[in-house]
């Protein structure tokens, strides 16, 4: 049995390519794989060849955000069925180490994680036709959502165990800065936590309409009415929580100057090293805490989208066959029209 995938050997080098495809061994599971969508550092190894220090040193199947069916079971698998719509669960952690046996395998010291460029050799990743993968790495989704949206459980997850870091939002004033992918399921995550009013900017309007349709009380495109987020610094700031999902240093002291003091600010985006101003950090005596992946909300995330209590179809933008993965990755680099580009395989 053959198998598609995507191949990256390097910055714009991109190739559909065929090899052999396992069977199951115990404990494993083929998949017919349906969906997988682009993420931004598949897109950065894409154009950039990597980022910041993590770079492409050999060619890799990216991908990390995927679905697919099952097709076969290996021995000893239960709990799945097959023609099941599986999320599948990227992440893969040693269960050894000491981070893993303190139970914090979000930090272990060997973990997998599928299409990272981060180890080497690279950990191959779902961009392919057909996929085999231990079965404790799939969830099913419920028959209401389809394969696109089964496939937005990883980036679900990252927003989840972003909303969790922040504590209790019931009745909260929330601010959200970036309205990328990441961004607007954090909105959707807050509203889904209790957030009574949820802000977003970013400079985009059509990401900030996306952000609406997820759940946003109110939007502000800040590259053409600044004004509008100053105002929620008077008297030292008027947001609860902020979540900062763009990494953008502007962004950043935006979020530290509209949320009040003692109050918390949610570090989702990454990027380099930035310039912060801690006299106002101090000043307002701000938590400003890391968030980064996730672990049990990736089975949440995956319950929820196949409930539809989360709905993620919004952010869903558009969909290309496995043939035109260049094209899917070049229109995921164009913001203005693009949220989350999704790669489909075998029907």
């Amino acid at each position: 049995m053959q198998t598609r995938f995507a191949r990256l050997y390097g910055q714009r080098d991109l190739k559909v390519e065929d090899a052999p495809v396992p069977s199951p061994q115990a404990g494993e599971v083929l998949l017919k794989m349906a969906a997988g969508g682009i993420c931004g550092s598949d897109l950065h190894y894409y154009q950039d060849g990597g980022f910041g220090p993590v770079r492409v040193r050999e060619p890799i199947i990216p991908g990390h955000e995927a679905s697919g069916h099952v097709e076969a079971l290996g021995d000893g698998v239960s709990g799945l069925a097959t023609g099941d719509l599986v999320a599948v669960n990227p992440s893969r952690p040693c269960g050894s180490c000491r981070f893993c046996r303190e139970g914090l395998p979000i930090h272990c010291l060997d973990m997998q994680f599928m299409g990272s460029a981060m180890r080497l050799p690279h950990a191959q990743g779902m961009f392919r036709d057909r996929l085999v993968v231990p079965a404790i790495q799939c969830h099913a989704v419920g028959p209401e959502a389809t394969a696109g949206e089964a496939a937005c459980a990883e980036p679900l997850a990252v927003c989840l165990h972003a909303v969790s870091r922040a504590g209790d939002l019931e009745g909260r004033r929330v601010l959200v800065t970036g309205a990328g992918p990441i961004g607007v399921l954090t909105v959707a995550a807050a509203r889904h936590a209790g957030a009574q009013e949820i802000v977003v900017t970013d400079l985009a309007d059509a990401a900030l309409q996306r952000a609406s349709a997820m759940g946003a009380t109110r939007t502000i495109n800040v590259a053409k009415d600044a004004a509008a987020l100053a105002a929620f610094e008077k008297d030292k700031g008027y947001f609860d929580v902020a979540f900062e999902c763009s990494a953008a240093a502007p962004a950043i002291r935006s979020a530290i100057a509209a949320v009040r003091p003692r109050g918390l600010i949610v570090q989702v985006g990454v990027t380099g090293d930035v310039s912060v101003p801690l006299n106002a950090l101090v000043g307002k005596e701000l938590q400003w805490v890391g968030s980064q992946r996730f672990d049990s909300e990736f089975a949440r995330a995956a319950d929820l989208i196949g409930r539809r209590e989360i709905d993620v179809r919004p952010i869903i933008s558009h969909s290309f066959p496995i043939t035109e993965a260049v094209a899917a990755f070049e229109q995921a680099g164009d913001r203005s029209a693009a949220c989350k580009v999704q790669l489909t395989f075998l029907s």
